[in-house]
């Protein structure tokens, strides 16, 4: 996004002279900064950071419940919630006993490094392992903003389509695994899944996919093996 100075072409104007200030690349620099510092922050204190990313409905919440139960004898894990309003996902997480802290965006479509940090602030790290962010729910802003986060990790869900990799690039060129949710409504909807990882591949060659169904269980082991790896992976290399 630019700056732009509109003039009336007159005589005397010289346009050559005008500076045009790029906005976005120093709302990115910025951002940047602040992630980097966050992730200073995560190894200081030894706390792994996942941003879970998906679009409204394809079960992030869902997937976290699951989550937590087969992690919480293993690790203490805190939850972040962020919405555009409410506190129903918070409410529906605090049943588990895990910490949980809501964050508001105040109207943004999703959470940007400062924000995340404030949040991990409130939330409190110095007797965590484990910290999720689920960002809002849209496949297009959350994909622009590093938070710090150690994981990338995204959920399609079945009903969405296989061609959501093509509409929505970003989001599946910065994931560092992609989880299809609702694998039980398979039989119901057009979604191939050879179509789909050729897709997947055309943004994201080295990706993981794995397909589960967060309601039924299906599938989660796996996705669950893969964070555990990949928790331990970083521990051993602080």
């Amino acid at each position: 996004m630019r700056l732009l100075l509109c003039l009336k072409k007159r005589k005397g104007y010289n346009l050559d002279m005008i500076e045009i200030y790029e906005t976005k690349e120093r709302v990115n620099a910025d951002n940047e900064k602040a992630a980097a510092k966050t992730r200073e922050k995560l190894i200081e204190k030894k706390v792994f950071f996942v941003n879970l990313m998906a679009s409204p409905g394809a079960g992030k919440t869902t997937l976290l419940l699951r989550t937590i139960e087969a992690l919480k004898d293993e690790y203490r894990i805190g939850i972040m919630e962020a919405d555009v309003d409410s506190m129903v996902d918070a409410k529906t997480i605090s049943e588990t006993g895990v910490r949980v802290i809501q964050l508001h965006s105040g109207g943004l479509c999703h959470m940007d490094a400062d924000m995340t940090d404030r949040g991990l602030e409130k939330l409190g790290l110095e007797d965590l392992d484990l910290v999720f962010l689920e960002n809002i729910g849209n496949l297009v802003c959350p994909a622009e903003f590093d938070v710090g986060a150690q994981l990338k990790a995204m959920i399609l869900s079945v009903p969405e389509g296989d061609d959501k990799p093509l509409k929505y690039p970003l989001m599946f060129s910065v994931s560092d695994v992609v989880l299809v949710n609702k694998t039980d409504a398979l039989p119901v909807f057009d979604f191939d899944k050879e179509r789909f990882m050729k897709n997947v591949r055309t943004r994201n060659e080295d990706a993981p996919v794995i397909y589960l169904s967060a309601l039924t269980g299906e599938g989660t082991e796996e996705w669950i093996s893969f964070l555990k790896d990949r928790i331990e992976e970083w521990r051993a290399g602080l």
